[in-house]
This record gives C-alpha cells, structure tokens and sequence, in this order.
C-alpha cells in the first residue's frame, strides 16, 4: 500500500501551484525528488522532466507519462471602478461548480486569495434562477474596491490561478481528497515505478523514461515535445479515469468506478489503443492477480493521443485510477487503485523485451 512517505509527496505534487502553462513550481518538486534514483534527468523545452531508468537493454525504450498542469485560470482583465477580476479558462470548465469557490491569484508580488462570485440570489428575477451563471458573469473578488488597489496588489492581466484545495485523507487513510489529481496522481504513479524499480533492484529487459508532462489540459502540447525527446517503442500513459460511480451517471458514459481497481482504456476520442498491447495489459493483470476495469471515454482524450502517432506511430495504451468529480475544486480518488496502478505498471516493465514489443507491430 502507498505508505506515509509516498503520502506525502503525493500532497506535496496536489497542493503545489501548476495550471496549464505554469507548470515550473511542480516541475522542480518533480526534478529534485527524482534525482536520487533517476539515472538521468533531461527537460524539453516545453518545460516537461523527463527521468531515465536504465534496465538491462537500451532498447525498447519504454515511455511511462503523467501530465502535471492542472485546470485553472487566467486574469483577463481588471474592473476600473470595482478592482473585480475576469478571467478566461486554462483547460474545461464546467460553469455550475466554480461560484463561491476560492482560488488563490500569483502575481508578481505573490500569491492573493479570491473566490469567484456572481450577482447575489437575492437581485436575480425568477427567470434569471432557472439558469445557470456563465463564467462570462462571474468575476475573482480579491477584496478591492478600484482597480489601482488591485494592481496594488500585484495583479495584473496574464496572472494565473488555481482552485484552493488542501489535499487531506478520509476514510481512515483510503482515500484522498483534493485538488489536480488530474493528472498529478499519474505523474505521481510515474515517480514511483522508477524509484521502486531503482531502489528494489528490479530488473527489466528495456530503458525506461518517466515523464510529468506540461500543458496536457490545452491539447497535449507537452506530449508532442516529450515524445520527440524520448523516441519511445511503448509507452503507458497514466492518467486519472472519469469514475462513474456518482448518482446521475449511466454504466455505459463511465464505466469505472473507485476502488475496483486501475482502469485500462479501450477508446477515447483521440485514440484507439494498440491491440495486441491492450491484451498484453489485461493478461499480465489478470495472471498477477491485480485488480482492473476496461473502460471507454467518449469525449476527451489523454496524452497519448498524440504519443501514439508520434514519429512512426507507438504503442500506447492508458492506464488510469478512476476520480470523482475531475476538472472540479475538489476530487476522490482510492489510494489502493492508486497502488494496484503502480503494481500493474511495474508488471509490465518487467515484462517489456524487445521480442514482446516487436509484437504489438507485426503482421
């Protein structure tokens, strides 16, 4: 099970500052934790930390990504007479769970609390409470009352911002809470495989690159840039899975559910994992004994829509812990799928040779 070292580096990545295209705080934490057991540590130019692990061949070269921006915000404008902010979306937002929450603001001065607001139930008219509020309605109040006083502050426009959410455990340790385990879990899962195949003297026929890659919630930018980098054969991109398991939701829009284990994606929207390898997966899972669900996501695509096609094309499938109530304030994950993830992950290194990744190819 994930002990309380693991814990805490994992609060440590969640509760860090990193919306799309400002990734550089959780980056570091990334790059100083992993170089007592990387083997090598290269960034691209996109600002993605790529972290080697040599095993007994060169190659395959196997790819393990966890993208490590989260959804957020950007300030858009600042009101003259009010000193209220706009702002535009860094990544998808849905508009009903963002009213009364609080962010924090970093700006060149430091970080300023706010919470997104709107105008008050009670100077709606009955026909404005039967809709939901637009973001193009809702503004960052941050205490001031002119604009001078928030550019006092140190706010300005192309400021970024993040949800405030403290990450913390429930049920008795069994699940976290809190903010950016999409995808700071997989980046976290990531880390963990190579410190344990490091540390535990694992051996695996292959060279294997963890990646926390930047800019995943805006269309995979860091994925692209990651990929050229490494020139994986396979790649498993660790991700968090939509849990369906939530009053409202059909069987069929989300089939996972936490706490039944890591999920293996069969299609998303931006691709269709390779075959041979998807059943690769669910039989090294299924002869280790380890916990999985098959799932599909219609709508919404990961990293390795872009890793895929990469170059020639790559193997990739997705590997992810089913999260309630992603792309919101606050999510629930289960720290057991999220060791089940990290099992099933090594499992498969050990078992990556060169005959059995030319496999996933051939004709």
């Amino acid at each position: 099970m994930v002990d309380k070292k693991e814990i805490e580096l994992l609060k440590k990545l969640c509760e860090s500052f990193g919306p799309t295209g400002f990734e550089r705080e959780v980056a570091r934490i990334v790059k100083e934790h992993v170089k007592s057991y990387a083997d090598e540590i290269t960034t691209d130019k996109l600002g993605s930390v790529v972290f080697k692990h040599r095993g007994d061949a060169g190659r395959p070269r196997v790819l393990l990504a966890g993208h490590i921006d989260e959804v957020g915000f950007v300030i858009s404008g600042i009101d003259e007479k009010t000193g209220f902010l706009t702002f535009n979306p860094l990544g998808g937002w849905w508009d009903q769970v963002l009213l009364t929450q609080r962010v924090t603001i970093r700006t060149k001065k430091g970080d300023v609390p706010g919470v997104i607001a709107a105008k008050p139930p009670h100077l709606l008219s009955p026909e404005e409470l039967k809709k939901v509020v637009e973001k193009r309605s809702m503004y960052i109040d941050v205490g001031a009352s002119s604009k001078k006083e928030a550019e006092e502050m140190g706010i300005r426009m192309g400021d970024p911002v993040i949800p405030c959410s403290p990450f913390s455990l429930i049920r008795n340790g069994k699940i976290a809470m809190g903010k950016a385990f999409d995808d700071r879990i997989g980046a976290f899962v990531a880390m963990e495989v190579v410190r344990r195949l490091k540390e535990n003297k694992i051996k695996h026929p292959n060279t294997v690159f963890g990646a926390a890659t930047v800019q995943e919630e805006v269309g995979a930018r860091g994925a692209i840039t990651v990929a050229h980098v490494v020139d994986p054969d396979v790649a498993i991109i660790i991700e968090v899975d939509i849990a369906g398991d939530v009053p409202g939701i059909k069987t069929f829009e989300a089939p996972a559910k936490m706490g039944k284990g890591p999920s293996i994606l069969t299609f998303d929207s931006s691709m269709i994992p390779n075959q041979p390898l998807k059943d690769f997966v669910i039989k090294t899972a299924e002869e280790m004994k380890i916990p999985y669900q098959l799932s599909q996501v219609a709508r919404g695509g990961t990293d390795a829509g872009k890793i895929h096609i990469s170059r020639a094309g790559c193997p990739s499938i997705v590997i992810s812990v089913p999260t309630r109530h992603i792309h919101s304030h606050v999510g629930l994950l289960s720290l057991e799928d999220t060791e089940n993830a990290i099992k099933l992950t090594i499992e498969l290194v050990k078992r990556f040779s060169s005959e059995v990744v030319k496999s996933f190819t051939s004709l």
